[in-house]
């Protein structure tokens, strides 16, 4: 009984079990495990929620959102969404993770994107699950296909062409910076701005066809190394947009600056 007392007297003034307990070789009583430090219900639970998070994932700057919840394709109805088929590492040029240095990367001069017809939204905006424990979030920005000078986006509005939505992965599960994007080729505007037969394929190859060709914008340069993911998305039209076909490939981009 000594011991015991002498044992809960160390514990509540030094905030700590003390080691000569332990080497002692005695058994801590079951009502008492609780304040060892790392023990009990409420470090197992943290443990448990805690992400998993491999080797491969940390190296290579994104992680795939479906263990948490998350998903290759986004929200654009109740049951329906488009392929997030970029995907922009968090292994890529800092500057390019940063809203402004992204901006910067995917213009009408480098990738050939730019903002919509005179600042207006057309269409619907997405949301998208990226596993990173922010839930459910709408697209950061939507751009257009940028024909030509002043007006080039506002004529993608209306001939159709190409364009994209992005979304960072940044929540505090699983915070890579990547960006993810759903990249497309859609109709005209008297068809609605459907996406074209085969757009979703067609789309994701222009971005991709352009990021590896390198690109430059105000004397910096960028070239994208590539690497082409199966298994993230499932091929074939089930759940898809507009009930088009897509091939399940995501390409995974890593820009470095030259």
């Amino acid at each position: 009984m000594a011991r015991l007392l002498l044992f809960w007297l160390c514990a509540t003034t030094a905030g700590a079990f003390p080691i000569e307990y332990f080497q002692l070789g005695l058994t801590v009583p079951g009502f008492l495990s609780h304040l060892l430090p790392g023990s009990g219900a409420d470090s197992h639970r943290a443990a448990a929620a805690a992400p998993t998070r491999s080797a491969e994932e940390e190296t290579i700057g994104w992680f795939d959102p479906r263990p948490n919840g998350g998903r290759l394709l986004d929200y654009t109805t109740k049951k329906y969404g488009e392929p997030l088929n970029v995907i922009i590492s968090g292994a890529s040029d800092p500057y390019i993770l940063t809203d402004e240095g992204f901006h910067v990367y995917r213009n009408a001069r480098s990738l050939g994107y730019s903002e919509e017809c005179l600042g207006m939204h057309m269409g619907h905006l997405h949301d998208a699950n990226l596993g990173d424990g922010n839930g459910r979030m709408t697209e950061l920005f939507l751009v257009r296909q940028y024909y030509f000078p002043v007006w080039g986006t506002c004529w993608e509005s209306l001939a159709g062409g190409h364009h994209f939505r992005a979304w960072k992965q940044n929540g505090t599960l699983a915070n890579s910076g990547a960006w993810f994007i759903g990249a497309s080729k859609e109709r005209d505007s008297s068809k609605n701005h459907v996406i074209a037969p085969d757009g979703y394929n067609i789309g994701r190859d222009w971005f991709v066809e352009r990021a590896i060709e390198g690109k430059n914008w105000k004397g910096i340069w960028w070239k994208a190394d590539l690497e082409w993911r199966e298994g993230l998305l499932l091929p074939g039209r089930k759940g898809v947009n507009h009930g088009i076909e897509q091939d399940g490939r995501v390409a995974v981009l890593t820009v470095k600056r030259l």
